[in-house]
């Protein structure tokens, strides 16, 4: 009796053995020196990060890229999807550096691209796009310079986290979210020299459920630019400078495009900016838009233009002087945005002349110009005021 017992005990003991051990399963690792990776920062290590994302995504369970320490060159790498997981996450404890010579991928448009993948996460790491000379090469007015490479893209991606990474000195944009969804962006800090041109920190456009949180940038161009087709993004405890502030826009450059709705920008500290909170739009015809924002619990520390929408864009006057902007901006907030601006104009709401501004709110605004109330100035901004406001509400109410 008892030996035809054992059998049926010892059967369930090793079965409950067998479902612990596969449900504690380490994910699959991949380490991109097992691939050919030389972190010496000289030796071109693209085709074995390619190998190892080769391998990651040709898995059908969950699994890891790691990056150990030191400095990996690549040239520009495209990380394509669709991969049989939709769980890859990429460590990275090391650096991993653009070629010095800007030509290389300076016309490539991206240096490290994501696309068509689900449920990445990137965790940690430098990426150090050496753009110091491209910048050079573009402000010495050389037309053969090349227009530079976006250190970081996601296009037409899902469920993206990209936690703890470093970017600086990008020759172009730093991080660009486009056409994706369910985007978290967390602890990222951002470097270029404040006068780096089109260095944008994160730019987002057609995407939704995007989230920028606990980040510091500084660059020479927006901290944060939304463009075109942008909904359902939140942008919350960000810090911001040098810089041209935080921005929605440019839009309008085209006559057919894409709106800009549901933003949230919250604790936001601006330091010696540009601008602070922006809308900007072309002024010429479009049916573009941008409605429902809110900017809350905003810091303005010495920041030209604190709070600005400027629908009059047009730069080096090309093919717009003399028309309206058709972007047509309405339901915006301004709540709790406090501190000092460097110029006298603390609120500068210039709004289109065809389409204007309309549900434009300031509760509680006080920007100071050395110890004194601010200024502001409207055209074509029809809202209400509320709370302590200061300088005085120029909006038509």
């Amino acid at each position: 009796m008892s030996t035809s017992m054992s059998l049926p005990i010892s059967f369930l003991t090793f079965l409950l053995i067998l479902f612990f051990s596969s449900s504690l399963a380490i994910p699959l690792s991949y380490n991109v020196l097992s691939f050919g990776a030389k972190p010496d920062g000289r030796t071109d290590s693209a085709k074995s990060f390619l190998a190892a994302w080769a391998k990651a995504c040709g898995s059908a369970e969950a699994a890891t890229i790691y990056v150990p320490r030191g400095r990996y060159l690549l040239h520009n790498a495209v990380f394509q999807g669709q991969c049989k997981n939709n769980d890859i996450t990429i460590r990275i404890d090391g650096t991993l550096v653009a070629p010095a010579d800007y030509h290389v991928i300076g016309n490539a448009e991206n240096w490290i691209l994501f696309e068509h993948v689900n449920g990445v996460s990137i965790n940690g790491g430098v990426l150090d796009g050496q753009g110091a000379g491209l910048w050079a090469c573009k402000k010495s007015d050389n037309s053969n310079c090349p227009s530079g490479a976006t250190t970081l893209r996601f296009s037409n991606s899902n469920n993206v986290v990209i936690n703890g990474l470093a970017s600086v000195d990008s020759q172009k944009f730093h991080i660009v979210i486009n056409g994706c969804n369910h985007v978290k962006v967390q602890g990222v800090k951002v470097s270029a020299s404040g006068d780096s041109p089109n260095t944008d920190g994160i730019h987002v456009q057609s995407s939704s459920g995007v989230t920028i949180l606990d980040s510091k940038i500084g660059t020479g161009d927006d901290c944060v630019s939304v463009g075109p087709g942008a909904t359902n993004l939140w942008i919350e405890n960000v810090a911001c400078g040098p810089g041209h502030g935080i921005s929605i826009g440019s839009l309008g450059k085209e006559q057919q495009e894409a709106g800009v709705q549901n933003v949230t920008v919250a604790a936001v500290t601006f330091t010696g900016t540009k601008n602070g909170v922006r809308i900007k739009s072309w002024g010429r015809p479009s049916n573009g838009f941008a409605r429902n924002i809110l900017f809350q619990h905003a810091l303005m520390n010495n920041v030209d233009n604190p709070i600005i929408i400027d629908q009059n864009y047009c730069p080096d006057n090309n093919n717009c002087p003399g028309q309206a902007s058709g972007v047509k901006i309405s339901d915006v907030i301004y709540q709790d945005i406090h501190g000092t601006s460097a110029t006298e104009v603390g609120v500068k709401l210039d709004c289109s002349s065809k389409n204007p501004c309309t549900g434009i709110s300031l509760e509680d605004v006080k920007l100071i110009y050395k110890n004194q109330p601010a200024e502001a100035s409207c055209a074509n901004a029809d809202g209400s005021a509320s709370g302590f406001i200061l300088p005085n509400s120029c909006l038509k109410t």
